[in-house]
């Protein structure tokens, strides 16, 4: 585990690291291409893994070792735990995506909707095409009652991942929803 004073001293020193790669990786085009042109769902599932891959491993130590700390916090369902680590890979990371997804999920998980969706507007701010987020934001959407904003949500990120089961399902329960309410 990373020594938690030499984060501190990065911070106190108002140090940031440089943006992480993960969303500005040259392997992601190429990914992206594969996954909205993938023949099956098991296909699609494939490239979908290598695209999570890309996007959760930072060329800096720092990064991964607290993105590491806050996903097994997350595991554990120690959320406390998760929220500090994301929290201060934000602060040592502030371009890195994944830093702001993690927390927005860790925020979802815990009820607080607003916060995880402030934190998916920084992600897709710095991942236009971050599926999840995108798939995240509707769910909360649709646990806030928005519908339609949900149905939008899911949508975007059909229009990325166009298997995603998800998002998939959502859409057309919600496009039911929906047709059926204005009868």
């Amino acid at each position: 585990m990373l020594a938690r004073t030499s984060i501190v001293l990065l911070l106190l020193l108002g140090l940031a690291l440089p943006a992480a790669a993960d969303q500005d990786d040259p392997r992601l085009d190429r990914l992206f291409d594969q996954l909205y042109h993938a023949p099956d769902p098991l296909a699609a599932q494939a490239v979908e893994h290598a695209i999570w891959r890309v996007w959760l491993t930072s060329e800096d130590d720092v990064v991964n070792a607290l993105m590491g700390e806050g996903v097994a916090a997350m595991q554990r369902r120690d959320y406390p735990t998760a929220l500090r680590s994301f929290d201060l890979l934000i602060q040592v990371a502030p371009g890195y995506a994944e830093g702001w997804n993690k927390r927005a999920t860790v925020y979802y998980l815990i009820g607080a909707y607003e916060a995880s969706l402030a934190d998916i507007v920084r992600t897709l701010d710095l991942e236009p095409r971050h599926f999840g987020a995108l798939s995240g934001r509707g769910l909360i959407l649709l646990d806030l009652g928005r519908s339609e904003e949900a149905l939008t949500a899911f949508e975007a990120a059909l229009d990325l991942h166009p298997q995603m089961p998800g998002a998939r399902i959502n859409v057309e329960a919600l496009r039911k929803l929906l047709k059926d309410s204005s009868i």
